[in-house]
């Protein structure tokens, strides 16, 4: 008789609001989520400290396994802007980018988000389905147009990055 040979069952980790110690494991999983920008320790403490109500932190025995960093945009308050989405190695697989988008807009600190946007170069295959997945599971409609260009925003540097914009339905009310 043949013993069936078991994976190990992955569990999701605790999806929460970060806190500023966080700053320096986030920091720490950007700079292993290529091709992600890489920003300053510092920025990454500020998003912590004063965007911790639109960003989440992804945590499995005190590892910090996910990150995102998001912000509802002063000039629309309608509009959840999505920074950056990092999943570490170990955690791909499990639909963790999509969970934690969505534990954001379930939160009451965006209650009146009606669309979320982010930027995306051609390139990165990775955001692009994560993108389209969330917004087929929300049932929003998704459109992309090129918004930060190589040559006028970025001098050459950089590929252009197109703002992806997702109109999400409008909420159902609960009952009382």
């Amino acid at each position: 008789m043949t013993q069936a040979t078991h994976m190990p069952h992955k569990t999701l980790p605790t999806l929460r609001k970060p806190v500023s110690a966080d700053g320096g494991a986030i920091w720490d999983l950007v700079r292993a989520c290529k091709p992600l920008d890489e920003n300053s320790m510092y920025c990454n403490l500020i998003q912590c400290d004063h965007f911790r109500d639109t960003c989440v932190v992804a945590e499995q025995d005190g590892d910090v396994l996910g990150w995102v960093s998001a912000y509802v945009m002063p000039s629309a308050p309608d509009t959840l802007f999505v920074w950056q989405v990092a999943v570490s190695e170990q955690a791909r697989g499990m639909g963790l980018g999509t969970k934690m988008l969505g534990h954001i807009l379930d939160r009451e600190d965006c209650a009146e988000v009606r669309r979320l946007q982010t930027t995306i170069t051609r390139d990165n295959e990775a955001s692009w389905s994560l993108f389209r997945r969330f917004s087929e599971r929300r049932l929003g409609q998704l459109d992309s147009q090129p918004h930060f260009t190589q040559d006028d925003h970025f001098m050459g540097q950089h590929e252009t990055e197109h703002m992806v914009t997702i109109k999400l339905p409008e909420r159902m009310k609960k009952a009382a």
